[in-house]
């Protein structure tokens, strides 16, 4: 049964995808210098973040999201592998504050979750796109309120995105896949970051 609802919130989501069509940032761009919010909900600049240390960047679409959990679960295996390599991770949703300290096994997720509930960041970087009315109607006779989640009505959410950031906040790796179950492998996000020169 979990799996059928599962396969109806996914084909709703799928063809709100395909509505939208995103521009995203490209190896080479530099960052925009995004506010976004911390699990206490203090204010922080996107670009003095990643200013003291290269910085891995995932975007994906908040707690109340199976494939997103697992990847969070997932690239907390490889976190002391990117410390060594010199990296920070950082995890960017749509989910405000308050959600983000309610995300599965936060516990265990040793890296920062950080919010963009008001859909700045998702745009400036080109993942933005519109969950039509149908879709969020749908979402919620499955106990997902993606107003609740993010404190906000805007219905946006980003394409599940993958940014490997120097210090200078140039782009110097990209990975975005309209299509939310596919998600960068960790390993790759670890060769990426190894491969990636400031």
């Amino acid at each position: 049964m979990k799996k059928i609802i599962l396969s109806l919130l996914l084909l709703g989501t799928t063809l709100a995808h395909a509505e939208t069509k995103t521009a995203p940032l490209k190896v080479g761009d530099s960052i925009p210098d995004v506010t976004l919010r911390t699990e206490e909900d203090k204010e922080v600049k996107l670009r003095s973040l990643t200013a003291k240390q290269p910085t891995v960047l995932i975007f994906y679409r908040g707690g109340w999201c199976p494939y997103c959990t697992r990847q969070l679960k997932d690239l907390a295996d490889i976190e002391n592998d990117l410390k060594k390599a010199g990296a920070q991770l950082l995890a960017i949703s749509m989910d405000q504050p308050s959600k983000l300290r309610e995300t599965p096994d936060r516990e265990n997720l040793g890296y920062r979750l950080l919010s963009d509930s008001d859909a700045t960041a998702i745009k400036a970087f080109g993942l933005a796109f519109k969950v039509d009315d149908a879709t969020v109607e749908k979402y919620k006779t499955y106990k997902i309120d993606l107003d609740a989640a993010a404190g906000r009505n805007h219905h946006l959410l980003p394409h599940p995105a993958v940014f490997i950031v120097n210090t200078n906040g140039i782009i110097r790796f990209a990975h975005i896949d309209s299509d939310y179950k596919v998600r960068l492998e960790p390993a790759k996000i670890l060769e990426a970051t190894r491969g990636a020169k400031n």
